[in-house]
């Protein structure tokens, strides 16, 4: 009889234990990483893709309800490139691309603290009914959206983490 419970544990706790050797400490663990996220702002640009990247932002970084200490502004460019052309030269895929520039400024002065750029590439297929083409173009911009927040707010976490503490 095997006893698998154990022989788990044990292999965990010799990861972590060569983990620990190494250096590897979890991004959230830094001490400030986690509130500094919830005290950003969004201020997101006008439009469907401008609103879908500020809700997804919005609901990573959490803010803390109290006032505000980061301004995240954010610029987005979006294009679209017709792929897979049938003989009579209608696309049947498309490629979406989506590039958010964003700044991050403190409330209290208004300079910059941090720019990054983040570019998110994906396709998605073109159907001959106009209404699910309609629909596979948004669900694309949604895709985009939400991994272009995801790629911000990890590239913020790692700046927080950076920061020296007083």
């Amino acid at each position: 009889m095997t006893r698998p419970r154990p022989t788990l544990a044990l292999l965990l706790s010799l990861a972590a234990l060569g983990l620990s050797a190494c250096g590897f400490r979890p991004l959230y663990a830094e001490p400030g990483v986690t509130g500094e996220l919830s005290a950003i702002e969004v201020a997101a640009p006008d439009g469907r893709t401008g609103y879908l990247i500020g809700e997804a932002l919005g609901e990573s970084l959490a803010g803390g309800g109290g006032p505000a200490a980061w301004r995240l502004d954010l610029d987005l460019g979006e294009q679209r490139f017709p792929r897979g052309l049938r003989v009579d030269n209608v696309a049947t895929r498309y490629e979406y691309v989506l590039v958010a520039a964003y700044t991050l400024r403190s409330v209290a002065t208004g300079a910059p603290a941090k720019t990054g750029r983040v570019r998110v590439e994906l396709t998605y297929d073109s159907a001959d009914q106009p209404f699910a083409s309609v629909a596979a173009q948004q669900d694309a911009q949604e895709r985009a959206a939400a991994e272009a927040a995801r790629r911000i707010q990890l590239e913020l976490a790692a700046w927080f983490a950076e920061q020296p503490r007083p």
